[in-house]
């Protein structure tokens, strides 16, 4: 097949590359340019430079073209937008699923998927496909597994996508990179969001959102404990950077409205801690009759952040594809904003925003 293959510089797309490259398909490399010049001209250093010289030498190495697409303007519409909007709103975003469903396989799928069989990655996912439907199933790598971050893609896309590392754990891929001898096969592991490379996401929101004084309150008592600089620097469940004495102190809730964080040396104890939550706008991976199959069974299973943690959840269907969840253990970090993911014995049925 001719294969447009996603790489950033990063050892999981090389090897994604090399493989599909010794499988005798046609392969050309592309290199999203979304680095946003004005944020890392203040705010620090950005990796890209290092991050486009491995992809440079990677393609070098295996004789594999490569392509420099810019989708700056692009990103910042339907990404970085969004997540100062929500940010703003008191609500705790995820840039890098709409990364994957706005460009990677959004933006950059319309213009390619005509002149390509396949678009892949490097994710650690895996597709199956079943009576002309294709299903995204989960990588054996339960930390790595990033079907969670791919959730948000339209259906009809994965039956074009392809995830050639995704059968494989983080270990056998690095195992595979010494083989190769790759150019980036002891590099390590990037984190953080997508856009912003090594620059702190709190600098990021300082710039775009500013600062403001608010209350720090002890939320059993009500007290003034302390000031902060703005809501939006906090999430539920947080525990650094608070500042205070006599911790540790957790973030229990926010007020966005009065732009007042409340806090607690209790955090185990509290009974804000959930085990219910409302989600809406269900981007569907499976057909419906399946999906309702699936809730009449009792059978979902749900995350609802990137990891191995799974939480088994009954599920009661309210009006205008909207859903109540009842997970079987409490947990202290769910928020407005984040996204719940479905799944089921290892396929995952889609995902939609906590309200």
């Amino acid at each position: 097949m001719k294969i447009a293959v996603l790489i950033s510089g990063g050892v999981d797309s090389t090897l994604a590359l090399r493989l599909l490259k010794d499988g005798g398909h046609d392969v050309v490399a592309f290199y999203l340019k979304i680095w946003l010049e004005d944020e890392v001209s203040f705010l620090g250093s950005c990796p890209w430079e290092e991050d486009l010289s491995y992809v440079q030498a990677v393609c070098t190495q295996a004789q594999v073209p490569l392509e420099i697409i810019s989708l700056q303007r692009e990103y910042w519409d339907h990404v970085v937008a969004y997540t100062i909007a929500e940010v703003q709103a008191g609500r705790t975003p995820n840039p890098d699923i709409l990364c994957n469903s706005a460009i990677k396989f959004g933006v950059f799928y319309d213009h390619m998927h005509t002149r390509f069989d396949a678009i892949a990655s490097g994710h650690y996912a895996q597709t199956a496909h079943i009576n002309d439907t294709t299903y995204l199933l989960t990588s054996p790598d339960t930390i790595k597994d990033q079907t969670y971050f791919l959730a948000n893609v339209p259906r009809e896309r994965f039956a074009k996508m392809i995830f050639p590392i995704g059968q494989f754990t983080k270990s056998q891929v690095r195992a595979l990179a010494q083989i190769y001898n790759v150019p980036n096969k002891n590099r390590k592991d990037s984190q953080g969001i997508c856009f912003l490379g090594k620059i702190q996401f709190s600098d990021f929101i300082r710039h775009h959102v500013g600062e403001r004084i608010g209350d720090l309150i002890e939320w059993e008592t009500g007290s003034k404990v302390g000031e902060h600089k703005g809501f939006w620097f906090y999430t539920r469940g947080q525990r650094q950077g608070i500042g205070l004495s006599g911790g540790p102190w957790y973030v229990v809730s926010k007020d966005a409205t009065h732009n007042i964080v409340y806090i607690s040396r209790h955090y185990s104890e509290l009974d804000w801690q959930r085990s219910d939550f409302v989600v809406s706008n269900i981007n569907l991976l499976v057909d419906q009759t399946y999906f309702e199959e699936s809730l009449q069974q009792q059978l979902i299973e749900v995350k609802i952040r990137h990891g191995a943690q799974l939480y088994h959840a009954r599920v009661e269907a309210l009006p205008g594809n909207t859903y109540k969840f009842y997970i079987d253990q409490k947990d202290q970090g769910i928020a407005p904003g984040q996204y719940a993911v479905l799944y089921r014995q290892g396929i995952c049925l889609g995902g939609g925003v906590i309200q």
